[in-house]
Order: structure tokens, then C-alpha cells, then sequence
């Protein structure tokens, strides 16, 4: 596994790298905390505004994104607690705690950012589970080019292909990590 907090600079090298991270350092909107505060899973970073009905979107949003975590975890077959997964992307973490305490496993998270890394490590503290969740700082742009060339290749490739990949190899991925963000 790669860098923990303090070890950026290692994982960090390009400028697209450094501002991807620094975007999810900085992220602030309210809505990525206070879905978590339902039950303590943080799953990712999307915001919205705040309106009358907070508390009830807030508890709905929270209880569709462990519902998609679940629908991901009900896919992973056979796993037993001698398994070890990834969680990919793993954000502050939640989708990595569900998937401990439903299979038993060590799951290592991956982030490319600190903060998320440094906030998702103090909630495997707090649930005693630090050394069987484990988030690191992690940027995993360059195994996902190979994936999208050969999909560009393929019968599946939707258009898509080349705009990720332009936005991969150019480091220019921030627009199309906005449009993501926002849908």
C-alpha cells in the first residue's frame, strides 16, 4: 500500500494530482458531514442546499448512498473474514466500514486526499477498527488509463472513452470531476 498521512509528496508529483487533492482537502459542504452524522458512515462528497426539510433529505441521501454501498456489497460474492478487499476511491471511509462489518475482512482504503484520509483513520479509531480499515493517500490515475483505452476498443464504448482519457493524460480531469459532482 502506499503513503499515509505526511507521505503526500511522494504520491503527489503532478499539479492535476496536487489540485485534485487539494479540491477534497478543502471541501467543505455541510451535506458531506451531516449525512454521516446519521449513523456514522461517510460515504462521499456531494453538497446541496439547505432547506426546510434538512433533516428528513438529509436522512433520505444518507440512507440511498448506504443503499448503493449495499447493492456494491451484495455483489462481491463470497467473501469471508480471511478475505482482504480494496475500497477504491474510498473517501472518509464508510463504504469500507460496511464492508468489514459485514464480511469480517481487512479492508484497505485508498484516497488521493489527506484530509479524507486523516478523517476516515480517526473514525476507524473511534470504532476500534483501525487496524482492519486502514485509508491511505493513494492516487490511482495511472492504472485507470490502460482500463479506458481498451474499453475505447471495445463493443461497450459508450464516447465517453476519449474525454477520460484526454482528462487523464492531460491532468485536466477537473471538469469532468465537476460535471460528476454535480449530477
Amino acid at each position: 500500500m502506499a503513503s499515509t498521512i505526511g507521505h503526500t509528496a511522494k504520491v503527489l508529483r503532478t499539479s492535476y494530482q496536487k489540485s485534485v487533492a487539494a479540491y477534497w482537502d478543502s471541501e467543505q459542504a455541510p451535506v458531506n458531514l451531516r449525512l454521516g452524522e446519521v449513523d456514522g458512515l461517510y460515504h462521499h462528497h456531494y453538497g446541496g442546499p439547505e432547506s426546510t426539510r434538512d433533516r428528513r433529505v438529509i436522512e433520505e441521501l444518507h440512507r440511498l448512498e448506504t443503499a448503493q454501498a449495499e447493492v456494491l456489497l451484495d455483489h462481491l460474492g463470497s467473501i469471508t473474514a480471511q478475505d482482504q478487499l480494496l475500497d477504491a476511491g474510498s473517501g472518509r471511509g464508510g463504504t469500507s466500514f460496511m464492508a468489514h462489518q459485514r464480511f469480517g475482512c481487512a479492508v484497505d482504503g485508498v484516497t488521493i486526499s489527506e484530509h479524507q484520509v486523516g478523517f476516515a483513520n480517526s473514525q476507524a479509531g473511534d470504532r476500534g477498527v483501525a487496524d482492519q480499515v486502514p485509508v491511505n493517500v493513494v492516487d490511482l490515475t495511472a492504472q485507470t488509463i490502460p482500463y479506458w483505452e481498451l474499453r475505447a476498443q471495445s463493443s461497450v464504448a459508450t464516447g465517453i472513452e476519449d474525454p477520460f482519457l484526454t482528462a487523464y493524460k492531460e491532468g485536466s480531469f477537473h471538469y469532468l470531476l465537476i460535471a460528476a459532482d454535480r449530477t
